[in-house]
């Protein structure tokens, strides 16, 4: 499998490649020459496979030859080692709950990945000059990203963060585990985070001193086997007979992205409906055919606070940029955070069910779209565990949110991070560290 840039301006190159480099030189992002539909008959057959099989065979095409069948598949056992379970809410709508990883989000699966892809290529040490992860996160990725190459050989992690606009939980994720793990603290928002990250790649400085690649949802490794959740899901409703429907809370726009490859791939879906914030920049688009990145705003779903989504060119060149056709396969809705405060309540009260805001976004999109739509299976995913958002929910639901083992045992480690504001910081700490 070869991947092209989105840019078309630099050379195709293998899965390793796209993965080592993160980005392409002429600044765009990967993306695959192919995409081969899985045949009839593994759709047929997927109650019978197991999730090690299913994720096996999804993600195959896209490693080629770069990792063989027999490492791939113990790559896919290690990362998919916890459960994707699907909670039925309200009658036909289900929460996929994607938070039961080691950091308690969605983002465990895409990193954990990444950070194995990384450790077999680093293997022959001979061959890979030593790593180093530069990423943005507007929350859950940062800590994602930390666990999953904690300790991974060959491979530093520097980690970019907005100051003030993470959660208190998810701050503790990634600025306490140490060893190859550094945080970054930076006076601006996740887009300047995000910008920082890219000009580094892009920094000739960098050249024979540092070699660069990205954990956020740009490198492929991290974006694709976010696909593996749809076919689950599948699997799991396709007995019920009904045309489902997903509900993806978006920010980057990484995952939904993925959704709509697995789409294309053949899994039959009827429709994909993005939520988000007041960063309503793709609603927008969907309404008015017009793409206008703009700021973006701190709300109380934090990982969605991104006023220029990298993934959505991606989403665009799945539908070959026919504006028309994306339109028929994709809805798109904003929520302020009233509006998300009282979908937790309604949620807890009437549901009995306890949402995170993202989960709780997702949610009301899928309503949204529902009206009026039959014999039809919502699902909204539920990207992380509502005690990572404990400080913004509201007191009758946080007051009974059980804290896990996992988030218990960071709460009383030492936060450590190098507090930057400007590019040329980032540049002068990866120099000469």
């Amino acid at each position: 499998m070869d991947y092209f840039s989105l840019n078309h301006k630099a050379p195709k190159v293998s899965f390793k490649e796209a993965v080592i480099r993160g980005l392409a030189p002429d600044k765009g992002l990967y993306y695959p020459s192919e995409l081969t539909p899985l045949p009839p008959s593994f759709f047929e057959n997927i109650e019978a496979l197991d999730t090690i099989s299913i994720a096996f065979e999804v993600i195959k095409q896209f490693v080629g030859l770069d990792i063989p069948e027999t490492d791939l598949k113990g790559i896919l056992t290690d990362v998919l080692s916890f459960d994707f379970p699907l909670v039925e809410v309200e009658e036909n709508v289900m929460a996929l709950e994607l938070y039961h990883g080691p950091t308690l989000a969605f983002k465990d699966v895409g990193a954990r990945f990444m950070a194995r892809c990384l450790g077999y290529f680093n293997r022959d040490k001979s061959a890979v000059e030593p790593v180093t992860v530069l990423v943005a996160t507007s929350g859950d990725t940062g800590g994602a990203v930390a666990s999953g190459f904690y300790e991974v050989e060959g491979v530093d992690v520097v980690i970019l963060y907005p100051s003030g606009k993470v959660s208190d939980i998810q701050e503790k994720q990634l600025t306490t585990l140490g060893k190859n793990i550094v945080a970054m603290e930076v006076a601006g928002t996740f887009d300047d985070c995000q910008a920082m990250v890219k000009k580094a790649f892009l920094d000739e400085d960098f050249l024979g001193k540092r070699q660069l690649t990205s954990a956020n949802s740009i490198n492929v490794a991290r974006w694709l086997p976010q696909m593996f959740y749809y076919f689950f899901a599948y699997k799991e409703l396709k007995s019920q007979g009904k045309d489902i429907v997903f509900s993806v809370p978006s920010g980057n726009y990484g995952n939904i992205c993925a959704g709509m490859m697995a789409q294309r791939l053949g899994l039959p879906v009827r429709h994909f409906v993005t939520g988000t914030n007041a960063n309503d920049v793709v609603p927008n688009y969907l309404k008015t055919a017009t793409y206008t990145p703009k700021p973006s705003v701190a709300t109380i779903s934090n990982a969605m606070d991104v006023g220029a989504p990298s993934n959505f060119v991606r989403i665009q060149q799945l539908f070959d940029n026919d504006f028309d056709a994306l339109r028929q396969q994709l809805s798109g809705y904003s929520y302020s955070d009233e509006e998300t405060r009282a979908a937790l309540l309604k949620l807890y009260s009437e549901d009995h069910y306890i949402a995170d805001p993202h989960g709780a976004i997702g949610y009301l999109a899928l309503k949204e779209y529902m009206k009026g739509v039959g014999n039809t299976m919502g699902v909204f995913l539920e990207t992380a565990h509502p005690v990572k958002f404990i400080d913004v929910i509201p007191k009758d639901i946080s007051e009974v949110i059980k804290i896990p083992p996992a988030i218990q045992s960071i709460l009383t480690k030492t936060k450590k991070a190098e507090k930057i504001s400007t590019y040329s910081e980032l540049k002068k700490q990866l120099l000469t560290n």
